[in-house]
């Protein structure tokens, strides 16, 4: 794609630059092989399945959407719904399963049921009994699961018998499905789990019987009718969610443990099935073995914290030999413990990557939280990657697969060994140039973003562009996270982009900064930021800032024109939260408490008794379609501003989501902004 394109279409049409790019890699247990996504050509939007060759450094389609299905793709309602809960936008096979000698992996197309043979390269269809969502080949490579309608089915590879093994017992319940709450909040994407030998499954049964119910309606389609979901908002019932050990024979086993939250499963042949569970305040984390034969649980290990506790990404999980990994809060770190040791130092783990005996592999930050890096830990701590920027892996065998995205590459880079995996992605049009910056007493970490054509002395007027909130980061070691911003500031703004207090990477005590204070901690961060910033590059107009951001960046960009309007002079909120009891139970009460026990915590870092506050222009987007942070949000504030008789800008989007896929909608709102942005600080 050439220079005749603007960024923001190519940004929109190439789904943020990540069509064509490889992605969910997997090594065979022997290294041989690893698989991955890719589109079947370069010029193709549906992601087919690839293997690599190690050896050989071949690369081989396995199977291509594009000869599999004859007809569009249709996804079932429920599919469409994991998508936006796991912020899917890719089309064609975006997720598959491998049994243990990765012999067979099974996957979904347009919600039918696919398995491929990875020795002959071949792939086909099985029938079902209806949509399928979530097939799972069991490790054995003899069978399949999959739900549909609730339902959880097993297909037998061999006779292509099709047979329930979990069947609701009621209308609002479902079988082997993640609820809202897991997949929006824990990254828990799944609600079942298959024994190593392949013969039993453990099924979470999901009633959402007693979960308030919300209706998103589209206005512009009057004679459809509105959507009913399930939505445990702050304060509100969650949905009951219980576990069974199901067998292929029928056997029924109820697992006898109660808890607010299940956070994972897992089962391996390291050891007894391990059940992890958190309270609903959040500051109890429970792990339990499970007798899979009778159901019985043993409590094996509890942690407690007076604030609360993250859930932990890859761990807990055995080494084959039967030590637990857990991620534990050693001091002000997220610290590694295997067995009894704690055997990391100086790391900020974020997740754990692969578990052997000899050896387990971590992503972790050291002093920098902008990057990432690869770390073998065994006898001694090695770091793996070797570029600067925002590192992870995949190891089978011998075979590690390294992918990493730095602030000189466009994309991340795929490598095994000497051989890079190939990325079809579009290049950019522009190259973002962040400076990276540590600013003010708390050493915020920042970039700055000047127009590519500035020159020295002349003033610029601010656009901070933050996420600002807790869980996520804006300023990465990357260059395509900074390309959005890098287009806003060759519209003639300088953009400052800061992560502050509640942002991973620094700590225990970083993050928990925030707690019961979303409204003082992150916006006093944005202020601090700002003025460091000034001090730094002297050509930063403090007379003409704005702020934009979406979602919680949203709700960060309305707080600042709303309550410190002596430093925003403009802001521009997509999608914000702005009253936290319409948010949900584990996101929102894990930072701000309970609403019955804490009301006025959620009066003073909710927006709308603010409304009467606004003196400067302020920009509202919001996706009607949105059933994440619901559009709710966006009218109430309207309300409040339209009482108060402060006028503000309203843009509704029909049948936009939280993702706004849709490409002439991205495209177009980048640029409604600048020009709102232009006119506000004229």
């Amino acid at each position: 794609m050439g220079n005749d394109i603007s960024f923001p279409r190519q940004q929109a049409r190439t789904q943020r630059f990540t069509v064509g790019a490889p992605r969910t890699f997997a090594v065979s247990s022997d290294g041989g092989r690893v698989f991955f996504l890719r589109p079947a050509t370069a010029t193709s939007r549906a992601n087919g399945l690839w293997e690599l060759n190690t050896e050989t450094g071949v690369e081989r389609l396995l199977a291509d959407p594009a000869a599999l299905l004859s007809d569009p793709e249709d996804l079932p309602a429920e599919e469409k719904a994991r998508r936006e809960r796991t912020r899917e936008s890719g089309a064609g096979i975006v997720g598959y399963a491998l049994s243990r000698d990765s012999s067979v992996a099974s996957f979904a197309l347009s919600g039918r049921l696919f398995v491929a043979d990875l020795t002959e390269g071949t792939a086909r269809e099985l029938p079902t009994q209806g949509g399928v969502i979530d097939p799972r080949v069991d490790p054995t490579g003899q069978r399949v699961a999959y739900v549909t309608r609730g339902t959880l089915r097993v297909v037998e590879l061999g006779t292509g018998d099709d047979y329930a093994v979990a069947v609701p017992d009621g209308e609002d319940v479902t079988f082997g499905l993640a609820e809202f709450i897991a997949a929006e909040e824990m990254s828990r994407y799944r609600g079942y789990w298959w024994e190593p030998n392949g013969t039993r499954l453990i099924a979470a049964r999901v009633n959402n019987s007693e979960v308030r119910r919300w209706f998103i309606a589209d206005p512009a389609n009057p004679a459809t009718a509105a959507t009913e979901i399930a939505y445990p908002a702050a304060g509100t019932t969650n949905a009951e969610v219980s576990l069974h050990v199901v067998s292929l024979d029928g056997t029924f086993v109820p697992v006898l443990v109660e808890f607010d939250y299940l956070n994972d499963v897992h089962w391996s042949s390291g050891g007894a099935p391990l059940i992890v569970t958190q309270t609903r305040d959040q500051r109890t984390r429970r792990i339990y073995t499970l007798t899979p034969d009778t159901g019985a649980v043993a409590e094996l290990v509890e942690e407690t914290d007076p604030v609360w506790l993250e859930v932990t990404d890859g761990a807990p999980a055995w080494t084959p030999d039967g030590r637990l990994v857990r991620i534990v809060c050693e001091g002000d770190e997220y610290a590694l413990q295997v067995g009894d040791d704690v055997v990391t130092s100086g790391l900020q783990v974020r997740r754990v990557l692969d578990v052997r005996d000899d050896s387990i592999l971590i992503a972790a930050s050291e002093d920098d939280p902008t990057q990432t890096h690869v770390y073998e830990v065994g006898g001694k701590t090695e770091r793996l990657s070797t570029t600067d920027g925002v590192n992870s892996a995949i190891r089978g065998g011998r075979t590690v697969v390294l992918v990493s995205a730095t602030l000189d590459t466009y994309g991340a880079r795929a490598t095994v060994g000497d051989h890079v995996i190939e990325s079809w992605a579009d290049t950019p049009v522009i190259r973002a140039r962040p400076k990276m910056l540590v600013l003010g007493e708390r050493e915020l970490r920042g970039a700055l973003l000047l127009p590519s054509d500035h020159v020295q002395g002349t003033k610029l007027p601010v656009l901070m562009d933050p996420y600002g909130g807790p869980h996520a980061q804006r300023v990465v070691s990357a260059q395509n996270a900074f390309l959005a911003s890098q287009w806003l500031a060759d519209q003639g703004f300088a953009v400052l982009v800061v992560d502050g207090r509640g942002t991973p990477g620094r700590g225990l005590k970083w993050e928990r900064e925030i707690a019961f204070d979303f409204a003082g901690a992150t916006l006093e961060d944005q202020v601090d930021a700002l003025e460091a910033a000034a001090k730094i590059e002297p050509d930063l107009d403090l007379t003409r800032v704005a702020i934009r951001g979406w979602s919680y960046g949203g709700y960060l960009s309305a707080l600042a024109v709303l309550r410190r309007p002596d430093v925003f002079h403009a802001g521009i909120a997509g999608a914000p939260v702005t009253d936290w009891r319409l948010y949900d139970t584990h996101y929102t009460e894990r930072y701000l408490g309970h609403p019955d026990e804490k009301p006025e915590v959620y009066d003073t870092n909710s927006l709308i008794d603010d409304a009467d506050k606004l003196s400067r222009p302020l920009m509202i987007i919001h996706g009607l379609a949105d059933d994440n942070v619901v559009a709710a949000h966006t009218l109430r504030l309207s309300s409040a501003l339209l009482a108060a008789g402060r006028p503000h800008t309203v843009l509704p989007l029909s049948g936009v989501t939280h993702m706004t896929p849709q490409e002439q909608v991205a495209e177009n709102l980048l640029l409604l902004q600048v020009d709102f942005l232009k006119q506000s600080l004229a």
